[in-house]
């Protein structure tokens, strides 16, 4: 062991240390705008390549963007787990807390995104526990989207024999009809916006062995994952389909953040509540129907009675 150091020794070397030494480093300035810190300035000598943030001088960007998603109360089972199943195929996405379906919801979740340090929000509204509807918004200042969730199929139900790795980057795959309207423009750059992991995330692996593929049919957007599976060269190379699948119905956009001024509105757009309405007055127009041939024969019986049968009584005692 060494020897202990006298105390005239130990004042001698503190008054020989100069201040710089014996103070920690100062902290860089945290920033919220996408750039690394002390990117703007001039690189210093003995600065690591990560605190100095630049390369030769040139700012460089860093993509902070992260989505949250939530769902409403009283959600059904089958739906929060297509909530969970997008959960795990964004690895930069963060899970929040249940949040009551109301008018006021709009500003609620504002709120939650900004406290959670978030820019998009995914919003998984069930109503009447028959219809989802997903709500996509850039907070704070818009613009936002609500769509209509048909053909839920999670990867529970598939099945699938497609896999890939959890975190990974995806590659996102869009059909032409994208850009043909303004609208599926717009659609198209929000869905890039959140479902494309950032480069160089925490959570995410550096890898690319799935695609999202969206495609519009019938004014519906269909999602269909794939896992790339590459059995020796490029030529070899195959897709094998891993979940969950969905489809989105274009409701309204918005300018703002879960409301503001209309942008476009789906003119062939038809609510469930008509689609249930309208199967209920077909179901009631069969009854109509038979009601009214049970009339018309009672009324055909009393306009044509039959004549007495005068063997009716004969083997009667």
């Amino acid at each position: 062991m060494g020897k202990k150091r006298k105390l005239g020794q130990q004042a001698e070397v503190a008054e020989a240390a100069t201040p710089e030494e014996v103070s920690a480093p100062q902290r860089p300035k945290r920033t919220l705008l996408g750039w690394k810190d002390g990117a703007v300035g001039p690189v210093q000598e003995n600065s690591s390549s990560g605190a100095a943030g630049a390369r030769g001088g040139v700012p460089v960007f860093r993509n902070k963007e992260k989505v949250l998603i939530t769902c409403s109360r009283r959600i059904m089972s089958r739906y929060r787990h297509l909530m969970l199943n997008v959960v795990s195929l964004l690895p930069h996405c963060k899970k929040d807390n249940k949040v009551e379906s109301k008018s006021s919801k709009g500003a609620t979740l504002n709120e939650l995104v900004e406290l959670r340090n978030c820019s998009y929000c995914m919003f998984f509204e069930c109503r009447k526990q028959k219809d989802l509807y997903l709500w996509m918004a850039k907070c704070p200042n818009g613009p936002s989207v609500k769509f209509l969730v048909n053909a839920v199929h999670t990867m529970e139900e598939l099945k699938l024999t497609g896999n890939h790795l959890k975190g990974s980057r995806p590659i996102l795959t869009f059909t032409t009809n994208f850009n043909k309207d303004p609208h599926w423009m717009l659609l198209k750059e929000m869905i890039t916006q959140i479902f494309e992991t950032p480069k160089d995330h925490r959570k995410s692996k550096p890898f690319h062995d799935h695609v999202f593929a969206f495609a519009i049919v019938d004014d519906h957007i269909w999602f269909r994952n794939y896992q790339i599976v590459n059995q020796g060269g490029i030529e070899e190379t195959t897709l094998v389909e891993v979940g969950p699948r969905f489809c989105l119905n274009p409701i309204k956009i918005f300018g703002g953040s879960f409301g503001g001024p209309t942008l476009y509105e789906n003119p062939f757009y038809i609510s469930p509540n008509q689609i249930r309405a309208l199967e209920k007055k077909k179901k009631a127009g069969k009854y109509a129907t038979k009601v009214k041939a049970k009339t018309r024969r009672k009324m055909h019986e009393l306009e044509n009675p039959l004549e007495p049968d005068e063997f009716a009584d004969l083997w009667r005692e």
